[in-house]
């Protein structure tokens, strides 16, 4: 089973969006991991080496699906 991880800062627009968009993904080919960078900063450095420029963000494989703004990377590093 492949792997999407949802990178989000706990933010509104990252917690609507991840209602939304995780609810659309095929758990039958998916294993989704939410991240909350404003919880887990030690994975903030793991979300930029997948190429994660903003959050809300979902990472399937090397495809990096930014999902509206809520706040860029800059912003969740603080």
């Amino acid at each position: 089973m492949e792997k999407a991880v949802f990178y989000h800062a706990g933010c509104p627009v990252c917690i609507n969006a991840e209602d939304r968009i995780t609810e659309l993904v095929d758990r039958s080919r998916f294993e989704v991991e939410h991240v909350h960078l404003g919880q887990d900063r030690g994975r903030i450095a793991e979300a930029e080496a997948a190429g994660v420029k903003s959050v809300p963000a979902l990472v399937i494989g090397s495809d990096v699906l930014h999902i509206n703004h809520g706040a860029s990377m800059a912003e969740v590093k603080g």
